[in-house]
């Protein structure tokens, strides 16, 4: 009888301080310490939540540069649903997906000469990621002047203003956020 009153007491105790109060505390120092981060790194514009600087969004307007595709669904950069679409390299349906990106791509920007980036053509794992390479936002400069009648150098400067660096120097390549990017283009 004492082991059965001894378990129950310590999952009744190991149930309050690993799922009760450890959580509640990691909770309350995340909201001290990294206030934006632990509220989910949302963006706000006038008094409304337009996304995450975690997540990605949709665009395809040519004024716009243009994420990494999505592979979730039943929507693209579903969070609910984060995935990517496990086709293997010589699956039919991701082939026809990559040449399908690369017209569109090559529709919208037909000054575009080169090979579309890799990660402009084929979606992440997770299907959310909100970055692109610093060479997939170059491609789609000339691109996002001509819709916006901008000099494309400006354009330059604001891709180069947004990359963001290795973490901490040295994990990770350098990448840009497209949400954050085209939000600075809207305020030119």
């Amino acid at each position: 009888m004492t082991i059965l009153r001894t378990s129950v007491i310590m999952l009744l105790l190991m149930t309050a301080l690993a799922g009760i109060i450890y959580p509640l505390l990691l909770t309350a120092l995340a909201q001290i310490v990294f206030p934006f981060q632990a509220d989910g790194s949302l963006l706000v514009e006038d008094g409304r939540i337009i996304g995450s600087s975690l997540i990605g969004r949709q665009f395809d307007d040519p004024k716009y540069f243009w994420p990494r595709p999505s592979a979730t669904v039943p929507f693209p950069y579903n969070a609910a649903l984060s995935s990517g679409s496990n086709f293997g390299p010589l699956n039919e349906q991701l082939r026809e997906a990559k040449q399908s990106r690369a017209r569109a791509l090559g529709a919208a920007g037909p000054e575009d000469r080169e090979p579309a980036p890799a990660d402009l053509i084929t979606a992440s794992a997770s299907g959310l990621d909100p970055h692109i390479s610093p060479k997939a936002a170059r491609f789609q400069a000339l691109r996002v002047a001509r819709a916006r009648h901008m000099d494309p150098n400006a354009v330059l400067r604001l891709i180069d203003r947004h990359t963001q660096g290795r973490q901490l120097g040295f994990l990770g390549e350098p990448a840009v956020n497209v949400l954050l990017l085209n939000r600075a283009l809207d305020a030119q």
